[in-house]
């Protein structure tokens, strides 16, 4: 079916709201864009004359595209090298989504979105488009083909894993997450533990993903001390090239990634591996999640590159 103008400009209108709800259930930005091409072809071959609200037919389309890209997904993840962790997106990204409230940008955080990783798909679904997009449970029962009570149940028994998670520390805006980003850069700048061992909660976790592709611990590292004596070796010289191209210039920056802290390690002027950190309600770091598998430093790449 041809494809008008009008048609093309009410899909573009929506592609980045689709964007950001594919992103928070995705957690990877390439699969996101995927599954927005996939809603364009099938809006492309719709009988569009008799679709009455093209935003509704829309994110109801995405959002099953979704449910069984996320089925199939733990089924992959079996077998995946290491840790698996979401792909990070730098401040201002529109996948990101809304971010005018506190539990909008938390909603986003790598902590948060990892915890989404352990939910069943109708559980992150009806998490997502509850918490971060305000749908009424009515709505989303619509688009899963459920009952209102039992999207309800759904919400409550979401909402209670990610809460028995922890919830990380809320920051006012991009500013107070740099500060804490700029601190925490300064204390592993500075080669010595005690300045990290007073940054990081006692039973601090730093998970890591290489993807096979780039040297990372399969297990999670636990203990503040442990962390700040790794974190120490890093930046003792010659230490970055065992990890690094050779010869390659290495830079670490203070940023803002999916809304919270983060150090951006840089080679040759491209990202290698990002460090967002997890601060918990007492101002400790309680968590380091470290992406280093380059398939998942694309879109990242591509944005650093810009700015």
């Amino acid at each position: 079916m041809v494809v008008s103008a009008g048609d093309v400009a009410v899909f573009e209108q929506s592609r980045g709201r689709l964007e950001a709800i594919a992103y928070r259930l995705l957690g990877s930005a390439g699969d996101a864009e995927d599954a927005v091409q996939d809603t364009f072809l099938r809006w492309q071959a719709a009988d569009r004359e008799s679709i009455e609200t093209p935003v509704a037919w829309l994110t109801t389309v995405l959002t099953n595209i979704c449910r069984n890209q996320l089925t199939s997904a733990r089924a992959r993840r079996e077998t995946y090298v290491g840790q698996w962790l979401p792909e990070p997106l730098p401040a201002g990204d529109r996948m990101l989504g809304p971010a005018e409230t506190a539990e909008q940008r938390d909603a986003v955080s790598m902590a948060v979105l990892t915890v989404l990783e352990r939910l069943s798909p109708n559980e992150r679904v009806v998490f997502v488009l509850r918490e971060a997009f305000g749908f009424r449970h009515a709505e989303i029962a619509a688009m899963l083909e459920l009952s209102e009570a039992n999207c309800q149940q759904i919400y409550r028994r979401a909402r209670e894993h990610v809460s028995a998670a922890g919830r990380v520390r809320e920051f006012p805006d991009a500013a107070a997450a740099r500060r804490v980003a700029e601190e925490f850069l300064a204390a592993t700048m500075s080669g010595q533990v005690e300045p990290l061992v007073r940054l990081l909660a006692a039973d601090a976790v730093n998970i890591a993903d290489g993807g096979g592709h780039f040297p990372a611990r399969r297990t999670p590292m636990v203990g503040a001390l442990m962390i700040a004596r790794f974190l120490r070796g890093l930046v003792q010289p010659g230490m970055a090239e065992r990890f690094l191209p050779a010869g390659a210039e290495v830079g670490m920056h203070a940023a803002v990634v999916n809304a919270g802290p983060a150090i951006v390690i840089t080679a040759a002027g491209r990202v290698a591996a990002v460090v967002c950190l997890s601060v918990a309600g007492d101002g400790r770091i309680a968590a380091l999640h470290v992406q280093a598998n380059p398939e998942k430093l694309a879109h990242l790449n591509r944005e650093w590159s810009r700015s």
